[in-house]
This record gives structure tokens, sequence and C-alpha cells, in this order.
């Protein structure tokens, strides 16, 4: 546990270097992380912005708004329509970068008006491992990645949040609902709020860590392998399976290999 402090400590230090902050608040367990070390390193001379969109489930943001308010930290909530994007419709591989470009650059924005010195973003360690090309946006902007540059894995980040307290340390990973879809499928409002509500009547059904991939009208549900089970209780099985359907899924299938982030990048070469 010393290492981790000792790492905190570094992490608390870089940030204070900048003089003041805007962080990208999602209410993820990276940047709620992220958030709190900011505030520990320079208290009233950070905020917190999260940007507001159909590719962000309410559930999400209604968690980030909490968080603030609990903690008494300025947010600022921008609205951000991945959607009205030029090209992003037709879900690119370039996709994720169309995304942070146009979110980081009203971010930045509202930092200057705010006369925040930097902004900074929660990527870690480990995202360097995956097809990330939102990180090329992040690079040209000039915003600041301090746990990549502190050298903070996922499990690290859990487990620092776990001592101080952090209600996400044992959150499940989020990404936005375009990720959901395969590359060059078209993505719309009304696929994006099946997908919500489909994820989301999992987690109510007590599921951990769910996704709902799309594939033109089928669903293609991930869980965690130790969850099968319960999915495939009679009961359950036909909640869900009629649940999809109302929600307009012409087939509603489980992925056998299981929850697995950035599964969607498999079809890329």
């Amino acid at each position: 546990m010393d290492t981790i402090y000792k790492k905190y400590d570094l992490l608390k230090d870089y940030i204070a270097s900048l003089g003041s902050v805007a962080v990208a608040f999602s209410g993820g367990v990276d940047s709620t992380f992220l958030l709190k070390a900011a505030c520990d390193a320079l208290g009233d001379r950070v905020i917190a912005v999260t940007a507001s969109s159909c590719t962000f489930p309410a559930r999400e943001l209604k968690e980030a708004t909490k968080f603030c308010q609990d903690n008494n930290i300025k947010q600022i909530i921008c609205r951000s329509e991945e959607l009205d994007i030029d090209g992003f419709r037709q879900n690119p591989k370039n996709r994720c970068y169309l995304c942070k470009r146009e979110l980081f650059t009203k971010i930045w924005d509202i930092a200057k008006e705010n006369r925040m010195n930097a902004v900074i973003e929660g990527s870690n360690l480990d995202d360097d491992g995956d097809y990330r090309p939102g990180l090329i946006a992040v690079k040209e902007l000039g915003v600041k990645s301090p746990l990549r540059e502190t050298q903070f894995t996922k499990d690290e980040i859990r487990q620092m949040s776990k001592e101080l307290g952090l209600p996400t340390w044992n959150k499940q990973p989020f990404a936005c609902l375009s990720s959901r879809f395969v590359y060059g499928e078209t993505i719309t409002e009304e696929k994006l709020n099946m997908v919500d509500q489909a994820e989301q009547l999992l987690l109510d059904l007590g599921f951990h860590q769910v996704r709902v991939r799309i594939h033109d009208m089928m669903a293609r549900i991930e869980l965690l392998p130790s969850e099968f089970e319960k999915l495939l209780q009679e009961d359950v099985r036909q909640l869900v399976y009629s649940r999809l359907k109302d929600l307009g899924f012409t087939y509603v299938t489980m992925d056998l290999g299981g929850y697995k982030t950035g599964s969607m990048n498999a079809t890329l070469k």
C-alpha cells in the first residue's frame, strides 16, 4: 500500500503543477478518481465538466451530478451531441476521434471562460493496449492525462479509490453507447435508446457487468461468465427476451465469450 500512496502523491504533485484545471468528468471509475485527486491537489481551483448527449445514459449523468453536489465541486454540464458531428452517424473507425475532438474543444472553451490553466482527462496506463483513436484528439488539443503520466493502472485506480472511500471503486466500466455498434453501421437515436433501455433492464435485474451490442436489429448480450446461469433461469430468460423484443430487437442472443471491453474492435483489421 505504501507504493500506491506514493504514486497518489506524485499524481497530486503533477496536477498541482498545472495551477488550475478543468476535469473531463463522466462519473466513471477513472474520472471520479482523477477529480478527487485534482480537488485534493488544488482545492477550489478545479471545475468538473460533464457532457450530456444521447450516447450518455441518464443514470450516468445523474450519478456524476450527485458526486459533485455531495462534494461541493463546481460542475458545468455541456451539451455535446455527437450525432450532429459530420460523419459520426456512419460510425467510421475513427468515430471516437471525431467525438473527442469535438468534446475537448468545447471543454477547452469552458476552461478558458472559467480561467482554468489546463484540461485533464482520465485515461490510464491500461488504455495504451487497445484501439483508442480518441487519445489522438487528446494529444492534438493539448489535453493532459495525469493518470497515464503517473503510470496508474486500472487495478491501482480501483484500489486507491477504495482507500479514499470513493463510491465508484467497484463500479462497472462504462463506454459511450455508440461503442455498442458495429463499425460502419449507422448510429441512430432509436437504436441508442434501444441499447440503453436493454442494458438498464439487465442492471435492474442485478447483473453487474453488461453490454448489449447491436448488430442491425439483433441484440448480443455480453455478461460475466459467472452470471450466465442467472440469465438462463427460465423466468429471467423469458423476461429479458420479451422485453428486448418489445424494444424492437428482432433476435436476442447471448455471447458465449462473455463480457469483453472493446469487443467491437475485433472487426477491425
